[in-house]
């Protein structure tokens, strides 16, 4: 018990200390603040490991247990470096926050469709836009972690689409100097009627400094507005990283996703969409890659709250060593959801006889006249398809290589920004030590 208040008090002493930095917020942000230290305050850790089904697979008592602290400012960090890790998005609008803060020298604003600002800013110059929309389906009552985020933002990314435009590239670094350090990521995605934009966020360590990212993104689709969203976890294997996606699509709007996760050495990212209006379409796509002793856990829960809205949700993992992961998935199906098409899917490739999944995909129907189905898998490298490789000239090497290639290709195919499409078929093998060691042997 006497832990337990000692990790409470802290969070309280961290908000106490925000505020004292943030002078000058408005009122009814610092009323969002303080509903979202109470509600911490209220629930706390999701610690318990009976009865808690939401968590079951995955303990996060070594987060609730370590002590993390806020940057006091943000490193400094080469160009060059940067770019090398994110090659892919030249031509995009870039935003970039290191260590919490926004990175006016390594952003690029580009203003022609989608206007882009620190969320810091958007405050004061669009208001009515982030009062609006922040914490609009991102509850800070709805879980510890959201709450913790709602309580101690402190910057974040706001994209507003009022038409079509060059995409959007969301970077929030940790560096090497930010040790034992935590950020509280904040996006909010709004696109207006009719208009179309493409996002992707990328959460990235640049070292291997243990540190905590606890972040939320709400993404709002408004009639006949398409986003197409791509969020990348690239974190180090000591990080501890736990992301919130709430969407919510009005009618006729399309959402695409695709979620790539290699980074972390705990990780959980729960994503929930709710097709509120009808016309609603949504293809939620992923691939998780694991080695070592990561832990990487999604929970994608797709609510089709009116009649004829349509859903894929199609997830692929790769796993290796000692690694594990989860996969869990629920459809539900609201009554008078008529019309409701909805599919779900998990493929998992396991490389090691010690790496581990546990999935568990569902379906929740309300409705009549519904066409709905979900189907898991997991399983080694067929003997069959290694050996065929091998007759055709391949060693056991290169065949694996191939093999496990094409396994993430049906994912990665769906991404529609060419050079990031590119850049994550060589990520994707890059990502497994076994195949780095073969290429460096080579």
């Amino acid at each position: 018990m006497t832990q337990t208040i000692a990790r409470d008090e802290r969070y309280n002493a961290d908000f106490a200390a925000l505020l004292g930095q943030l002078k000058g917020e408005p009122a009814w942000l610092g009323e969002l603040r303080q509903s979202g230290i109470d509600a911490f305050n209220t629930l706390g850790f999701p610690t318990a490991r009976k009865g808690n089904e939401a968590w079951k697979y995955t303990d996060i008592r070594p987060i609730a247990a370590a002590t993390f602290e806020h940057p006091e400012s943000a490193a400094k960090v080469a160009q060059q470096l940067l770019d090398a890790r994110i090659p892919f998005d030249k031509g995009m609008s870039r935003i970039v926050f290191v260590d919490g803060r926004y990175a006016g020298q390594h952003s690029r604003l580009q203003e022609t469709g989608a206007a882009v600002s620190p969320l810091s800013e958007a405050i004061v110059r669009q208001p009515d836009i982030v009062r609006e929309y922040l914490c609009g389906h991102a509850l800070p009552g709805a879980d510890a972690f959201t709450a913790l985020n709602t309580a101690l933002f402190r910057d974040g990314a706001l994209v507003h689409a009022t038409e079509g435009g060059p995409a959007v590239h969301i970077v929030y670094v940790t560096t090497e100097r930010a040790r034992q350090a935590v950020t509280y990521p904040r996006t909010l995605v709004v696109a207006g009627p009719l208009s179309e934009v493409s996002v992707v966020e990328t959460y990235l360590s640049l070292g291997e400094a243990n540190h905590f990212t606890d972040a939320v993104t709400e993404i709002v689709v408004e009639d006949g507005a398409t986003v197409r969203y791509h969020r990348l976890l690239l974190e180090n294997q000591r990080a501890y990283h736990v992301g919130r996606v709430r969407v919510r699509q009005d009618g006729d709007s399309t959402y695409e996703s695709v979620a790539y996760a290699a980074g972390g050495g705990l990780a959980r990212v729960d994503l929930d969409d709710e097709l509120a209006e009808p016309g609603a379409t949504a293809t939620i796509n992923g691939l998780y890659v694991t080695s070592g002793d990561q832990h990487i856990d999604n929970v994608i829960n797709i609510d089709h709250a009116a009649p004829h809205t349509t859903s894929r949700l199609y997830y692929k993992g790769i796993l290796d060593d000692r690694s594990r992961a989860v996969f869990g998935g629920t459809v539900f199906v609201r009554k008078g959801a008529d019309k409701t098409d909805a599919h779900q899917q998990d493929k998992n490739l396991l490389l090691s006889h010690e790496a581990e999944i546990d999935s568990k995909p569902a379906l929740e129907i309300y409705a009549d006249d519904v066409k709905a189905g979900h189907g898991a898998t997991a399983g080694a490298i067929a003997d069959e398809a290694l050996f065929y490789m091998r007759s055709r000239g391949l060693d056991e090497e290169t065949a694996m290589r191939l093999l496990v290639r094409g396994f993430a290709a049906e994912i990665i195919e769906t991404v529609s920004l060419d050079p990031l499409r590119e850049w994550l078929e060589e990520q994707a093998l890059a990502a497994l030590p076994r195949f780095r060691r073969e290429e460096a042997a080579a």
